[in-house]
């Protein structure tokens, strides 16, 4: 008899939590969000649960109740810390869990994050990732390198017309990010003192990438990082993004309702990889669930109900998830026995979740032998089961 393949888990960390209510919760600490202690202690706890990796959400707007526009509500988080420079602080003081901040494509360069991501593979010593998001919001307002009123105009339409454009750009930005990646060879750096040779310039090519969006020469300003190509990740919830994700990600976060939305979003991603002409690697596809724990004291239904009381109920998606530990590892091993690859939570309220994920679900995933004893990768694609060795595009064969 075969052992049961392992269960992928990381947590998605966004303020106090993913229910718009969370700051007002006894445990919670609205006075520490913007404090780097906040952060190391929210992941220096996921790391003690040996999970797979945080993800930490960003945007270049204000949260908001608006799909487009910022809102006048003041009984809700508003502000954030930049995520990579967050997954930067926690790096030095964390050793084996994946870091994957969300940084956006649609007001950026890929230049800037090219390098900004490269740094951090090699601050945290081959751990890094990126969340590749598009920007849908009222931070168009922000940035002069759209019209304003142009890009609204194309928001406005988003729900009913083609945006293929936005993901187009998107992928065109992540392309050039991995040519910059690779355009220093990893024997660039000959560092000879003898013979007064730091490099080699034959293995620092330049990109040349000429498309619709970007005109990037290269090469890039930092050495090919630690892990080669640091895991690309993005969110899907259509057609259109999920051709993104089979063009450009490794990793990719969907959000299923129940099973049967699970079994034809599986379909359609791999579908999706077919149209694309993937090659090499499947996508590995996580599951997004917010879960609401059930506590000591009150079970996580009844913790639902009293925070969507307080204002704002919390919106769709990804999928809600109320119960105990052991119903949620069962969840776990139903949609995994449909060909997921694993699951990032979001904790309703991240001081009271992320601790019951730790103390409560990973042991009872350990016991029926789904999921890591140690940690036994030291990089993130390795602790994900990506290739660990990823060819240079522009090295010599």
């Amino acid at each position: 008899m075969t052992n049961p393949p392992r269960i992928h888990l990381g947590v998605a960390l966004d303020g106090a939590g993913i229910h718009p209510a969370a700051w007002r919760e006894p445990s919670a600490r609205p006075d520490e969000l913007f404090t780097p202690d906040y952060w190391v202690g929210l992941v220096q706890l996921a790391e003690q649960g040996l999970l797979d990796f945080v993800s930490i959400e960003d945007s270049l707007a204000l949260q908001s109740s608006e799909r487009l526009h910022d809102d006048d509500r003041t009984d809700e988080v508003r502000g954030r810390l930049d995520a990579l420079l967050i997954a930067s602080r926690v790096a030095p003081v964390t050793h084996s869990i994946g870091l994957i901040p969300t940084v956006t494509t649609t007001h950026t360069e890929p230049f800037h994050v090219s390098k900004a991501v490269a740094t951090l593979d090699y601050t945290s010593e081959s751990r890094a990732g990126w969340q590749a998001r598009l920007s849908i919001g009222s931070d168009h307002t922000h940035f002069g390198r759209r019209d304003p009123a142009e890009f609204l105009e194309t928001l406005e339409r988003a729900s009913t017309a083609d945006i293929g454009d936005l993901f187009a750009e998107a992928n065109d930005f992540v392309e050039v990010v991995r040519r910059l990646w690779d355009s220093w060879e990893d024997d660039a750096e000959v560092r000879d003192a003898s013979t007064d040779r730091f490099l080699d310039a034959a293995k620092v090519h330049r990109v040349e990438f000429e498309g619709r969006w970007f005109s990037v020469r290269g090469p890039s300003i930092t050495p090919r990082p630690p892990q080669g190509q640091p895991v690309v990740a993005s969110l899907g919830h259509a057609q259109v993004p999920y051709e993104f994700a089979a063009a450009s990600s490794d990793l990719l976060f969907v959000t299923p309702s129940d099973v049967a939305s699970a079994v034809s979003i599986l379909s359609e991603v791999r579908a999706a990889e077919q149209k694309v002409g993937r090659a090499g690697e499947p996508l590995s596809v996580y599951v997004d669930v917010a879960v609401f724990l059930d506590g000591p004291e009150e079970t996580g239904a009844a913790r639902l109900a009293r925070l969507d009381a307080k204002g704002r109920t919390l919106g769709q998606p990804p999928a809600v998830f109320t119960g105990s530990a052991s119903e949620l590892v069962e969840h776990f091993e139903t949609l995994s026995a449909l060909g997921y690859d694993g699951f990032r939570l979001h904790p309703g309220v991240v001081t009271d979740d992320l601790p019951r994920i730790v103390a409560d679900v990973v042991p009872l995933l350990q016991q029926k032998g789904l999921f890591r004893e140690r940690y036994e990768a030291r990089s993130l694609r390795g602790l994900l089961g990506l290739p660990t060795t990823v060819p240079n595009r522009y090295a010599a064969v």
